[in-house]
């Protein structure tokens, strides 16, 4: 009986059934092969002790190894699997059969043959590991077989050797019983305390593993704080700035206007030159209001603003901010579809932009390229399959195949301590993710690195 700890647990009964089941189906099994050898291999026997009967027993043991043989092609039905237990009751009973065929054909109480009996009661008890009913069942099966062979032998002839086997046979069965009572305890309690043992460590391993996400998702939102903090500073500080700057734009657009109209005053000759000047000077002035506007709306935080944005603009805003890292002896390819733009927030596309240009120049800056190659970065644009893409491809040193598929996690950086914390893709990724688009990143290490952002066309 298993233990009153487990009973009421139905989830560990049904587990320890069917476990039970599977275990029990490999002992009968090894069972059947057992009998399979040792029944013919008694021939050797009958040829010393009744050499008389050796032909007959012969056949009465090659029959009994080719039934048992046959209750093998039982196991693979699902009606042996199901009533398997007490298909191994009845598996103990054929050579026990036979033997008392044996008992009663030689010398019933008197035969040597009844060592066999014992024989398959120890297997009962050591190979079948069957529940306490089970054994008692069996055991007695084969006492009355026993006694049933004797005295249907004839007369007892010697009852003191009749009592002193069936003594034997009677004590081999309760200790065969009692064993397998305490045994099958055992056995249940033991696959208890491992199944609950087995189901503790996986729920620990799912809260770990819930808490890995949670403290990641706190890290993503520390990492996030600090960058809409950063940003908050900025545009606070920008603004002044930017209105300092403006001020005197202003009045310098306005003198700007007043020579422009001065121009037809300068003599012929000094005209085209003069207005050459004027225009150079005008294109500064809008230059910097171009970098005064970008300015303004990047710093203006506000997720709430979706609109489509030409591609054209998104890339001519971020190539106007990284302007100051980029160096002369980089080439700059662009292969942009005209017309082409992406829904989204245009603040938040830049920084992904940013990112991905600033990532190509650190990237550039630590290649040795050999003579006859340039450090180049192409951006190419275009719409495919109801997708709108973009791509930006540097062809530096490339990302290593065994970290391709961490660089989107958060905090992984191939970058020197102090260089990044490893969160500006980890971003770009959730950012892309959030207009329903995603980023692809491919990589042959020498060669190129290109990654791919993908968006819905709207409709």
């Amino acid at each position: 009986m298993p233990d009153r700890e487990f009973t009421d647990h139905e989830e560990i009964q049904k587990a320890y059934l069917e476990w039970d089941r599977a275990a029990t189906i490999a002992n009968f099994r090894m069972a059947c092969y057992l009998g399979v050898v040792l029944m013919p291999a008694g021939t050797l026997l009958d040829h010393f002790v009744y050499p008389a009967w050796q032909a007959e027993f012969f056949k009465a043991r090659l029959l009994s190894a080719v039934l048992i043989g046959g209750w093998l092609g039982l196991l693979v039905t699902a009606f042996a699997r199901k009533h398997c237990r007490w298909l191994g009751v009845a598996l103990a009973l054929l050579p026990s059969s036979f033997m008392a065929y044996m008992i009663y054909r030689t010398d019933g109480a008197a035969s040597p043959y009844y060592a066999g009996l014992n024989l398959v009661v120890l297997v009962v008890g050591f190979v079948m590991h069957w529940t306490f009913l089970e054994s008692l069942l069996a055991v007695s099966l084969v006492l009355l077989m026993y006694v049933a062979a004797c005295f249907g032998n004839g007369p007892i002839k010697v009852p003191g050797v009749f009592f002193n086997n069936l003594y034997f046979l009677v004590l081999t069965g309760i200790i065969v019983a009692t064993g397998r009572f305490f045994h099958s305890k055992l056995r249940f309690r033991e696959f208890a305390l491992r199944y609950q043992l087995d189901k503790n460590k996986k729920q620990l391993e799912d809260q770990n593993a819930a808490l890995e996400t949670a403290n990641r998702q706190i890290k993503e939102a520390e990492a996030e704080l600090v960058q809409s903090e950063k940003l908050a500073s900025l545009g606070r500080m920008s603004a002044g700035i930017i209105h300092e700057i403006n001020n005197p734009l202003n009045f310098a657009k306005t003198g700007l206007y007043t020579l422009k109209n001065k121009g037809k005053y300068i003599a012929p000759e000094q005209r085209e030159e003069y207005l050459d000047i004027v225009k150079d000077v005008e294109d500064g002035f809008n230059r910097v209001s171009g970098i005064v506007s970008s300015l303004r709306g990047f710093t203006h935080h506000d997720d709430e603003i979706h609109e489509d944005i030409p591609v054209a603009d998104l890339l001519e805003a971020s190539l106007r901010f990284v302007s100051h890292e980029w160096s002369n002896h980089i080439r700059l390819e662009k292969n942009l579809t005209a017309g082409q733009t992406v829904h989204a927030n245009k603040n938040k596309l830049i920084q992904v932009c940013l990112n991905l240009l600033e990532n190509s120049l650190d990237a550039l800056k630590i290649k040795q390229f050999p003579a006859g190659e340039s450090p180049t970065i192409t951006i190419s644009s275009r719409v495919e399959n109801g997708r709108s893409l973009v791509s930006f491809r540097d062809n530096g040193p490339g990302i290593q195949p065994e970290i391709l598929g961490k660089v989107f996690d958060p905090f992984f950086t191939t970058k020197d301590v102090g260089d990044g914390m490893g969160m500006g893709l980890s971003i770009c990724h959730r950012i892309v993710q959030s207009y329903g688009g995603e980023i692809r990143v491919q990589s042959e290490p020498g060669r190129f690195c290109e990654f791919t952002l993908e968006f819905p066309v709207k409709g």
